[in-house]
């Protein structure tokens, strides 16, 4: 049986954004609302979790926020009311007036924001072009962050084909990956959504918790997965949370028995 004191309770929570920030921010109340309920000491929301409408255009514009914004201090307030770390993602903006970023936002209660993540690759596939409007993140260290003894890194959506990010958080410490995320529909997509998950939390024997929107576009289907590739939680097709007990001791164990991470032969190095 886990120890109690090793486990950790981590949910992923799908909704459907809209065009209203105030209705996003109350639905995320909700269901922050609910996995706090549950025992969740970390709960993960989409990407474009303040403002959403299809396609990702000019229209986000108006809607960027800065860093410290409305959407982040009120998901401030809420982590600590709730008691919980909440990570989400919003349209930031940026010195470019015709650019935004896709930023991720971890904020825990009584501390506010500890750390941050722009999305690195932008989603210019599949007839989507998300630079026109979208600027990238720079390649930096990844800011990491505590949750009861877990140390959390941060990745958006479209990265999880490039397993590169996932392995450079990794390697600077991470026992858990979280994704939130915009996975769009399409042939062979929710395949690829499971496929590379749980691709990425195998390769580098660490938790990954990836948040989908759900309804419109998106497929919904968040899960929780462990370092050997098993699903721990999965939210379905509906609009919901789902949630994960997270043992610490699953990782140790599974790096034991799989030393993949000390037995490779190849570094991550950043494209010039």
């Amino acid at each position: 049986m886990p120890d109690s004191e090793t486990l950790v309770a981590v949910a992923v929570a799908q909704f459907t954004p809209g065009p209203d920030p105030v209705q996003n921010l109350d639905t995320i109340a909700g269901l922050a609302s609910q996995a706090a309920q549950r025992g969740a000491r970390l709960v993960v929301f989409p990407e474009y979790s303040s403002y959403f409408v299809d396609p990702v255009d000019s229209r986000f514009l108006a809607h960027a926020e800065p860093l410290d914004g409305p959407f982040t201090s009120s998901l401030a307030r809420l982590a600590d009311e709730l008691g919980l770390t909440i990570v989400a993602g919003f349209a930031e903006r940026t010195d470019d007036p015709h650019r935004f970023s896709n930023t991720l936002a971890a904020l825990a209660p009584g501390s506010g924001i500890r750390a941050v993540y722009r999305k690195q690759h932008l989603y210019d596939a599949f007839g989507v072009r998300e630079s026109d409007v979208v600027q990238p993140g720079p390649l930096e260290a990844p800011q990491l962050f505590d949750v009861e003894g877990l140390t959390v890194g941060l990745q958006t959506c479209y990265d999880l084909r490039f397993p590169e990010i996932t392995r450079t958080i990794v390697d600077a410490g991470a026992d858990l990956v979280v994704v939130p995320s915009e996975w769009v529909r399409g042939p062979l997509k929710e395949h690829h959504w499971r496929t590379l998950i749980t691709a990425r939390a195998i390769e580098n024997t660490v938790f990954l918790a990836a948040a989908d929107q759900v309804g419109g576009v998106s497929i919904g289907s968040s899960i929780v997965v462990d370092p050997m590739g098993v699903v721990l939680a999965d939210a379905g097709e509906r609009p919901g949370v789902a949630l994960a007990w997270i043992d610490r001791n699953r990782l140790t164990d599974v790096r034991a028995l799989n030393p993949a991470l000390s037995l490779r032969r190849y570094a991550v190095v950043a494209k010039p």
